[in-house]
Parts: structure tokens; C-alpha cells; sequence
């Protein structure tokens, strides 16, 4: 219907530029769902675009389209609307379309052949691999996964990443920790490093280790903490907690040498991100590739891309180190690559997996990231840009900040540090409020908005609890359809979709224009990454159907054409909250 009633106002425009020789007419007209019946059930703002350029009223301009529109049955009425909106209103008739393209297309619906041969790389997660996941780590989890359903939905070829760290000082530390509580099982005694990595899964991996080796990798204590600079003391205000543990890293190097290191490396890296696949695919959350950093810095990538950065001339030197041309291309500052010592960066290794994985077929690359990385935007795009990296789906990286969600019990915050072992960990939660609750409440708000859960709220069985409440709608809708049932009627489709026109109550026509915006929601849902929406959504078609539930009957005592024509809108109604409820990792559950 969008799409005809641009089709409409195009032609009218095409006659109207002939009569007035204005310039060039807008290529793009926008159509949207208006908020409430009273102003019809489209809405366009192009007559105030108009009126801009050629200088004119906007009511007036808006007056002169509409004369210039062809007469179509699909509407029933035009009017214009504050400053300047042509407000359509469409014969019911053309609402209840819906229905039947909902229920042939069933989960297909909204699905767009046309993107099928565009890739889109969705990174998301990608946490450290240095402990369990956290609740932080769960709002990231549940909005990646719901913007590559979302996407999916619409028709794209979605890859997704996690992309592994394993690799760096952390992971050095980490090793360390696991060692030295090792070291403490075989008997040895010391004050563990204030910066290490602290809980009971660092002992639980250092007990496995045990469990492997025996005594074998046992060195005396002495040796450990030979010439290591005092840890920081809090009472006192002295020492280094950095200087303590970066000697204790390279003791432990040395002490091991290569080969047990690797194997203390190894299986405290296998343990955690063996939890971590657990704990993300129990949530709904899988990928297609799990990719690691040490293989990026084995591809000599990085000197790639530098080297291609340097014969575009987008680099200078400077104090010994690489500088990349950043300010030329929009961000602050410009950006160290390469440091006096021959190390790469950070920065330089982010570039240089973003290459690599444009080079393995991406047309868009999107990002999720915690919000602390906003200072990572603009200087990896403005790399890109120099690189020559462009998409015709937009901006070749998008990047979707999520802020953190800070769990509450009662009044009280819950403070979380991965180092202290102190957090609340992602499966604690779902074992808490179950997988639903968590995933729908995660995506509630907008990413950039902080998220407060409402940890009682999630474990609510009330019409309070949004997903309870979305739930409880599809469930009642399959209770209508066990009653037919059990009462040996049947629900006949083809009699119910040729008897539409009777659905003529206020409650079946907000259904009716709800039903009619879904498609247009998945799309702009999908398109601008925001799966809040869709919940929002939910949320309210399933509002509409609890009041449309109490007022009236489904099953009919004389069944006919009315109660095929209801059973069919609730079936459609059924089939638009089954998808959505997927699409964001929510079960359906049947019965309640």
C-alpha cells in the first residue's frame, strides 16, 4: 500500500512539474503509518518539501497534489493535516489484504528476494575471552543476535563473527593467574597479585590443570617473585600493581618455557571460551565463525595494510613511530600504527581485521560494541575511507554502541568487576529470570540507552512483564483454536478470507492497521539496527488483541462467515507475534 500510494503521488508530481516547470522532483517520497485512525492510515510530508523549494504555502502545495492524484477504490478518503501532511484514508476493503499475504507467507513474511545476494558481516560479543559472561555481556549478546535476525528476516545473507582475543597482555595475565592459583594447590603460599584475575573460575581451571599435569609445572616460589616490583598496597599508597604483575608474566614465561606456558595458555584459553560457547548457545546465541586474533597476526595483514596506507600516502613518521592521516578523513586526531619498537597497535590490528574480513566478500560490516568504544568509530571509518573500502548499502562499517545494563535487586546495584570475580554472570541471570525474560528485556530499550533490569519485573507471571504479556497473547490465540476443536468445528480459511469485510469493529480495525504497518516496521527495524522497535511493536499489537479478547467472541454459536472472518485475523495476529517473538529469541509457548 506504501509503495502504491508513492507510486500515486510520483505521477502527480511528474504532471504537475510538466504544468509548472519546477526543477528536479524529490526521488524518494517518504510514506508512513499514522499514529491514530482520526488522521487516516498513511501520511506524507512531501507537500512541505515542495513548498520549500518552490517557495509556497505548504497547505496550498499539498491541496495541488492532491487534485492532481488519480482517482484509485484503494482510497477512500484524503485530507490535509497540520502544516502541511496529506493524511490518506484507505477503503477497508485494501486493509484486510494483509491477512491473506500473511498467512501464505507465514514466517517468509516481509522477506525481500532482492537482498539475497548481499552479504552483511555482523560482529557482536567479542569480549575478552579472560572470564565468564557477564550481564553486560548479555545486552550485547541479545541485541547482535536480534539484528541478525532481524536482517535475515528482510531478505540479507548475514555472517556471525566473534571475533576472539587471544592474544595481548590480558591473555598473559590471565595464564598467569591460573598458574600462580595452580601454584597455590601444590602448596605454595603468597599474596596473590592485586591485578590478576581473580574468582572461582580461575581456581576451577587451575584444578583441571592439576588434574592434567600433577606437579610437573610446580617451580619453587622464590623463582616466581625474583626481582618483581611490590604490588600496590592500598593501606599504604605504594607499589605498582602494573610493574608486579608485567614482571610476574614474564617470570611465568620464563620459569615454564615455551612449551608448558603454551599448555597452561591453551587449556585455560579452551576452558573459558568453552563456557562462553555454552553459555551463548543456551541464551540463542550462535555464530557462524568464531575468529581468532592469532590468526590475523599470523596473515601479515597488518603489514599489508600499512604498506597500502604508505603508498596512498595517508601516513607520515614521527618520533620513530607510523602515523596513520586520520584527521584528513574526519576523526580527531590522527592515529599511531606502527610504535618506535616495530610493534603494531591496537588500532593497527583492528584495521587490519576489518580488511580481512572485507576481503572474504562483505558488503556492509556492522559492529556491536559496548559503549565505551565510542572513540573506536571515527577513526575506524576514516581508515576505511582511505583504504577505498565503500558499500552501496551505506557506510561500509556501522558500528551499534550498547550501553550497560545494570542489574538491580530491589534497590540495590550489584557491582561487577571481572578481575575481583565479583559479577553477576549471563547464566546466573537466565537461571534467574529464564532465557525469555532476559532476551526480551535486553532489547526493550533503545542500544545507546542505559537499561535498568528490573530483575522482579522479569520473574513476574503479570501483565506488567511485557514478554509474559506477548506471550500470553499467542498463547490465548492457540486456546481459541483447541476449543474449535474440542467443540468439532473447523476453521475454513478460504471462507474466512472471503469474508473480511465483516471484520467492522474498532477492536478488528486497530488490528487491521497494526497488521498493515508490520511489514513496514521489520524494515525499519532491520535498517537502522534497532530491534526495540520490534518489542515495542509486540507489545502493542498484543494489547490490542487482550482487548479485542475480552470484548469479543471468537467461536460463534451459529459459526458462518463472521467467526471464519475473526478466526482468520486472530491466525494472522498468531503468525505476526510468532515471528517477532523469534526474530527477538523468545519462545512461543502454545499453552500458559
Amino acid at each position: 500500500m506504501k509503495e502504491q500510494i508513492s507510486q500515486l503521488i510520483q505521477t502527480a508530481l511528474v504532471h504537475l512539474q510538466s504544468q509548472h516547470a519546477w526543477g528536479e522532483r524529490p526521488k524518494e517520497i517518504q510514506i508512513t503509518h499514522t499514529k491514530s485512525p482520526e488522521h487516516g492510515d498513511f501520511s506524507c510530508n512531501i507537500a512541505m518539501i515542495l513548498a520549500k523549494q518552490q517557495h509556497t504555502n505548504p497547505r496550498e502545495m499539498a491541496q495541488l497534489i492532491i487534485d492532481a492524484l488519480d482517482k484509485t477504490p484503494l482510497i477512500k478518503k484524503i485530507e490535509i493535516a497540520g502544516p502541511g501532511f496529506i493524511n490518506f484514508f484507505v477503503n477497508a476493503s485494501t486493509l484486510t489484504d494483509v491477512i491473506a499475504e500473511i498467512l501464505r507467507e507465514k514466517e517468509r513474511y516481509g522477506f525481500n528476494p532482492n537482498r539475497q545476494n548481499y552479504k552483511i558481516n555482523v560482529e557482536y560479543v567479542s569480549c575478552n575471552p579472560t572470564g565468564p559472561l557477564h550481564v553486560g555481556h548479555g545486552r550485547n549478546a541479545a541485541t547482535g543476535g536480534s539484528i541478525t535476525n532481524l536482517l535475515k528476516t528482510i531478505g540479507f545473507k548475514v555472517h556471525r563473527e566473534y571475533y576472539v582475543n587471544d592474544a595481548g597482555r590480558q591473555m598473559a595475565i590471565l595464564a598467569t593467574s591460573v598458574w600462580l592459583r595452580y601454584l597455590a594447590l601444590m602448596g605454595a603460599e603468597f599474596s596473590f597479585p592485586s591485578n590478576g584475575y581473580k574468582g572461582d573460575y580461575i581456581v576451577d581451571i587451575a584444578q583441571n590443570l592439576k588434574e592434567k599435569i600433577g606437579d610437573s609445572y610446580v617451580k619453587p616460589i622464590a623463582a616466581v617473585f625474583a626481582e618483581v616490583p611490590p604490588d600496590f598496597n592500598e593501606e599504604a599508597q605504594t607499589g605498582d600493581k602494573e610493574a608486579h604483575i608485567d614482571a610476574l608474566i614474564t617470570n611465568t614465561q620464563k620459569l615454564l618455557g615455551q612449551a608448558q606456558y603454551d599448555v597452561v595458555f591453551e587449556l585455560t584459553l579452551d576452558a573459558i571460551l568453552d563456557d562462553i560457547r555454552n553459555d551463548l548457545a543456551e541464551f540463542g546465541v550462535e555464530f557462524d565463525e568464531w575468529f581468532s586474533e592469532r590468526e590475523l597476526l599470523r596473515s601479515g595483514t597488518q603489514q599489508r595494510v600499512l604498506d597500502k596506507l604508505k603508498q596512498l600516502g595517508h601516513c607520515y613518521e614521527e618520533d620513530g613511530a607510523i602515523w596513520f592521516r586520520a584527521t584528513d578523513f574526519g576523526d580527531e586526531k590522527d592515529r599511531v600504527l606502527q610504535r618506535k619498537n616495530g610493534q603494531f597497535t591496537y588500532f593497527a590490528n583492528d584495521v587490519s581485521y576489518h580488511v580481512f574480513k572485507y576481503e572474504r566478500g562483505v558488503d556492509k560490516m556492522i559492529d556491536v560494541f559496548g559503549a565505551d568504544h565510542h572513540g573506536y568509530v571515527p577513526r575506524m571509518q576514516a581508515a576505511l575511507k582511505a583504504l577505498g573500502y565503500s558499500s552501496h548499502l551505506g557506510d561500509i562499517l556501522e558500528v551499534i554502541l550498547v550501553q550497560f545494563a545494570i542489574l538491580y535487586r530491589g534497590d540495590k546495584r550489584v557491582q561487577m568487576s571481572t578481575r575481583s570475580g565479583s559479577f553477576v554472570t549471563l547464566r546466573e541471570l537466565r537461571q534467574e529470570v529464564g532465557n525469555d525474560a532476559a532476551r526480551f528485556f535486553y532489547v526493550m530499550r533503545k542500544a545507546d540507552q542505559h537499561l535498568d533490569f528490573d530483575l522482579e519485573l522479569a520473574k513476574s507471571e503479570s501483565n506488567d512483564n511485557p514478554v509474559y504479556y506477548i506471550q500470553y497473547a499467542h498463547a490465548r490465540i492457540c486456546s481459541v483454536f483447541r476449543q474449535l476443536t474440542e467443540q468439532q468445528l473447523n476453521y475454513d480459511e478460504a471462507v474466512g478470507l472471503n469474508a473480511l469485510t465483516q471484520l467492522d469493529t474498532p477492536y478488528e480495525q486497530a488490528l487491521l492497521r497494526s497488521l498493515n504497518s508490520y511489514k513496514d516496521l521489520l524494515e525499519r527495524a532491520a535498517l537502522a539496527y534497532e530491534p526495540h522497535r520490534l518489542a515495542q511493536y509486540l507489545r502493542d499489537l498484543a494489547h490490542q488483541f487482550h482487548s479485542y479478547y475480552n470484548a469479543q467472541r471468537f467461536i460463534l454459536e451459529n459459526g458462518g462467515e463472521k467467526m471464519q472472518a475473526r478466526l482468520c485475523l486472530i491466525a494472522a495476529v498468531k503468525q505476526v507475534i510468532s515471528q517477532g517473538l523469534h526474530i527477538l529469541g523468545v519462545s512461543v509457548p502454545e499453552r500458559m
